[in-house]
């Protein structure tokens, strides 16, 4: 595996992959590797001829009262897993790369109205145009045929659809935007590099999380009104130990508009709760 840290190592490396025109698959991630990214890994490489994993911790998406000082960093266990899973190129760029002058002096920034406005983005204003602006970039550096994102970051790959989209870069041939189901944890907290930050208790009952929403979504296929439906899922999950519920909205995948009712689209389930100081988030698909 090559591994790149300027533009012009990563631009020569990608045009000798790219030689008898072979195909590239993008893998972004913020490092701190686990079983959900080496899965996306390995979906890549299935589609794909090369797979490229970029390794960034994007401070443009981290509000100034989060974790981006505290977001683990481990380029070098990093590294190993994606060789010993055939990664062909690590794109590793540094703050000075990516933001010529630092961040403070970058004037150009990517805003997608609509599916950024609820959710976490309600609560982590800034969040989804840091998102957006840094995978453009990653998009225009590795130019590749198809991106990979995981599913349980659900709003953000609404968030990067919608701008490859609207800017032109889903033209066919030109890039494929692929979302890979969630990887969960045998007993289904899905799988998160922040997971690391809960203690031995609170892990234990993070797991109330996934059985909550999965028992709320049988209610709500079964024809139950989901308004009282999700207040209950979110006393469950006070009551089991988390300090806070951000939000708990079912909404319509596409468009990610709350609903009040199943109306025959594709629906899904999306929470964002607080144990321990730490955040998680996680959603799942509502049958219509």
């Amino acid at each position: 595996m090559q591994t790149a840290h300027s533009l012009d190592v990563l631009r020569n490396s990608i045009g000798k992959l790219r030689s008898g025109s072979n195909t590239i698959g993008l893998v972004p991630t913020m490092g701190a590797l686990h079983e959900g990214h080496l899965t996306l890994i390995r979906r890549a490489r299935e589609a794909c001829d090369h797979v490229v994993a970029s390794i960034f911790v994007n401070p443009t998406q981290f509000g100034p009262n989060e974790d981006l000082d505290a977001y683990p960093r481990q380029m070098e266990e990093d590294a190993a897993m994606l060789q010993s899973e055939g990664c062909a190129l690590l794109w590793a760029p540094g703050v000075e790369v990516m933001y010529p002058g630092g961040p403070e002096n970058f004037v150009t920034s990517i805003s997608v109205r609509g599916v950024s406005e609820g959710l976490c983005g309600a609560s982590r204003p800034g969040h989804f145009d840091g998102v957006a602006t840094v995978v453009n970039k990653l998009f225009n550096q590795v130019q590749p045929d198809m991106a990979f994102f995981g599913e349980k970051d659900f709003q953000q790959l609404a968030v990067i659809r919608a701008m490859a989209r609207d800017l032109d870069l889903t033209l066919p041939h030109v890039l494929s935007i692929i979302g890979v189901p969630t990887v969960r944890e045998p007993d289904g907290l899905a799988m998160s590099s922040r997971n690391r930050y809960l203690s031995p208790t609170d892990r234990d009952a993070a797991a109330t999380l996934p059985r909550a929403m999965k028992e709320a979504i049988a209610r709500i296929e079964d024809g139950q009104d989901p308004s009282p439906t999700l207040a209950a899922l979110e006393d469950e999950l006070l009551g089991a130990g988390f300090s806070s519920v951000d939000y708990a909205v079912l909404a319509d995948s596409a468009s990610l508009a709350p609903l009040n009712r199943l109306s025959g689209n594709a629906a899904r389930l999306l929470v964002a709760a607080r144990i321990g100081g730490t955040r998680l988030i996680d959603n799942m698909a509502v049958a219509g």
